[in-house]
């Protein structure tokens, strides 16, 4: 299909045709997608293979002072009156020797290695009234992957100590002067100050994000869980046990329950963003039309509702829709219902409660949002459009829409994905209820991945299948994420925009 042919179709019918080249071209796209897999393991392995020759060329043509610091770090740079550098290279180097080869074994990096591909075999007993501590397979996990990650560092610290010593030795064969510890202190306030600033973030995040994320994978392939609590008992790998688990097929089962909860997350998302956003862009429309009164009023009452903290609001709000809850108490007050309606303990009543209350929440941020994009679009294309002969709708699906859709495609996307981790909505209105024996592991028919994994980790520490589902959420956000970000207008340039 041509451009041309392209612009003759009808709204729909160009859905339709952007929905079938994207599923025609996913094959060529995962092709791809493997292909550079296999073209960066390729420039991988000829990475190491080049840093490896150098680090035997500077050993071969280097000097005793160099040859020396590939055993004792840093002694090639003090030894040329680089005594900072050296220092700290000498230092780092110490303290992973101490760490790895500890006088006392049950403390040392090595111990945590040598146990970490069975996470330990001797269990915690009792000796009369005395109790002897064994393995503990949590520490084992943890500080196992946090020595690889301190061999990993001592690594790049070494190959950073040659690399030094080769250029120092080609700044002094040039006839220049070595910077001093004086002039590395200054360095590090100017010119590298950028480093200065990052080093402590970086191992911020190293240390208490990607570690712990890392942690979590590893745990998705053990059997810890309630039966398996160190340190009285051990836990050990299962291999893909807990993903089969998890993703069985059998009624009744993990696998059944994760089916129900993934959909209903997915709806969930689903309304509670696109709901949000075009209700919020109609009261900004409404507020901002020309005629309307007592516009600061009006966006005074919708920011109260922000002002007011989620977790005083969404508890009240649960508390009257409940079955003796102010709404059914004044409804059958009124004569209108015999009985309760059951909010939290009927299904489809709990959902669409839970979606309806989340509008109320949101509706005032996208209202916000949405009159500071409508302020500058240019009036003069919507009195291009009057004199055209075009009516409000026209209006708002030619001009107001797509403008709105270019500016915030990135944030529908974030908003996307953090309404599948919605966690403060739904915990707090309605706990995941109501509660099923149909449902395993203790799900709601209200329960997100997000809230049911905490329910797993909370009240069945069940942390293995917890850790499978912190692993699916991870990959339903990334994929969806990944299609959705390729066919937004925001990453468009910005001459296509229409």
């Amino acid at each position: 299909m041509n451009d041309l042919d392209y612009l003759k179709l009808t709204g729909l019918s160009k859905l339709a045709y952007k929905c079938r080249q994207f599923f025609c071209g996913i094959p060529k796209k995962l092709a791809a997608f493997f292909l550079g897999i296999g073209r960066f393991l390729v420039k991988l392995v000829m990475g190491i293979g080049s840093e490896i020759k150098d680090v035997a060329a500077t050993f071969a043509n280097g000097d005793w002072k160099t040859k020396l610091s590939y055993l004792v770090m840093g002694f090639g740079s003090a030894a040329r009156g680089q005594w900072g550098r050296g220092l700290l290279f000498f230092l780092f180097q110490t303290v992973f020797n101490v760490y790895m080869f500890m006088p006392n074994a049950s403390f040392s990096g090595c111990y945590y290695l040598g146990k970490l591909s069975t996470l330990g075999t001797i269990e915690t007993y009792r000796e009369g009234r005395k109790t002897v501590y064994g393995d503990n397979s949590f520490f084992i996990l943890l500080y196992g992957v946090l020595t690889i990650f301190f061999i990993l560092a001592f690594i790049y610290t070494w190959r950073m100590n040659v690399k030094q010593n080769k250029l120092s030795e080609q700044i002094l064969k040039s006839g220049k002067k070595l910077k001093s510890t004086k002039d590395d202190i200054k360095s590090l306030a100017d010119e590298q100050f950028h480093k200065t600033l990052l080093a402590l973030p970086t191992l911020g995040v190293t240390v208490f994000t990607i570690l712990p994320i890392i942690f979590m994978i590893l745990v998705a392939f053990t059997n810890f869980d309630a039966t398996h609590q160190p340190p009285s008992k051990l836990f050990t790998w299962v291999g893909w046990d807990n993903f089969r688990q998890l993703l069985s097929s059998d009624s009744a089962s993990y696998g059944n329950t994760f089916g129900q909860v993934l959909l209903w997350t997915l709806i969930w998302a689903f309304f509670a963003t696109f709901l949000n956003y075009f209700l919020g862009m109609l009261v900004a429309i409404m507020i901002n039309k020309k005629g309307i009164k007592l516009k600061k009023m009006w966006r005074t009452i919708l920011v109260m509702t922000i002002a007011i903290p989620q977790f005083v609001s969404l508890l009240y709000v649960s508390k009257m829709f409940a079955a003796d809850g102010l709404i059914n108490t004044y409804l059958m007050k009124w004569g209108w219902i015999a009985s309760p309606i059951p909010f939290w303990t009927d299904p489809v009543w709990a959902r669409v409660t839970v979606i309806v209350i989340n509008v109320w929440i949101g509706i005032p941020y996208l209202m916000l949002i949405a009159t500071g994009i409508l302020m500058n679009i240019p009036a003069d294309l919507y009195e291009s459009a009057r004199i055209d002969g075009a009516n409000a709708f026209q209006m708002y699906k030619k001009i107001t829409l797509p403008y709105m859709l270019f500016v915030t495609g990135p944030y529908l996307l974030t908003s996307f994905t953090g309404n599948i981790n919605n966690f403060n909505v739904i915990f707090l209105l309605s706990g995941g209820k109501p509660l099923s024996l149909e449902l395993s592991g203790n799900a709601g028919y209200t329960d997100l991945l997000i809230t049911w994994l905490y329910k797993m980790t909370v009240s069945d520490t069940n942390y293995k299948l917890a850790a499978v589902m912190g692993i699916l959420v991870f990959l339903v956000c990334a994929v969806i994420n990944l299609v959705v970000y390729n066919m937004i207008p925001s990453v468009k340039n910005e001459e296509d925009f229409q």
